[in-house]
């Protein structure tokens, strides 16, 4: 038997995640985590096979639970899930030897065919749309949190509805918008969202 840890902040997806790992005769959830401080808890007094981790959540990113994992000697194999395919963050994670990398739409059979894999067989997983980029050597400088927000400023959310859609405040979205127009050389927001589209690193 699998025993997994899943963590993602939206509850939703995490939920609907774990009910479909459920269903799986050899998996089984055994915790699940909001955020990454949870995660770092349980593994007090738990032991998994793997953990499942997005790689974008508060109180400790998914990288920033894997490198604290690895100073404490953790033994649990590792999968993250990002909404975006980019090659920075592959890199990262491939530093640190995580075991698997998808998207977060990634068919069910797939991901849990992943699991074994990395499980049973000790492979190395990534969704080929993160392999291409990575081939490509396409380096996108933004965090996955920049690209998220940027995303969201380029559908017309304003400062304040990007702020609840992120459970951030609008002040918080401000300085990430000032330090976007800095990496980007970019005047605006517009300017910023277009750059980033001419770019393709959203």
């Amino acid at each position: 038997m699998i025993r997994l840890l899943l963590a993602d902040d939206q509850n939703m997806l995490r939920g609907a995640m774990a009910a479909m790992l459920d269903l799986e005769e050899d998996f089984v959830v055994i915790k699940q985590a909001a955020n990454g401080e949870e995660v770092l808890q349980a593994l007090q007094t738990q032991t998994f096979d793997l953990l499942i981790l997005d790689i974008e959540m508060p109180k400790y990113d998914g990288l920033e639970v894997v490198k604290q994992m690895r100073q404490n000697s953790r033994k649990e194999k590792m999968l993250l899930l990002t909404t975006f395919s980019t090659a920075a963050y592959v890199k990262e994670a491939m530093k640190m030897k995580v075991e698997g990398y998808l998207l977060k739409d990634t068919p069910s059979e797939q991901l849990a065919h992943a699991v074994r894999d990395i499980v049973y067989h000790g492979r190395t997983v990534i969704s080929p749309e993160i392999t291409y980029q990575f081939v490509q050597g396409v380096d996108n400088p933004l965090s996955e949190r920049e690209m998220k927000i940027l995303s969201l400023a380029e559908k017309g959310f304003s400062t304040k509805q990007i702020a609840a859609e992120l459970f951030l405040s609008p002040g918080t979205i401000r300085n990430y918008f000032s330090e976007l127009l800095d990496k980007l050389g970019a005047q605006n927001r517009s300017q910023a969202v277009y750059i980033a589209k001419e770019k393709e690193y959203i």
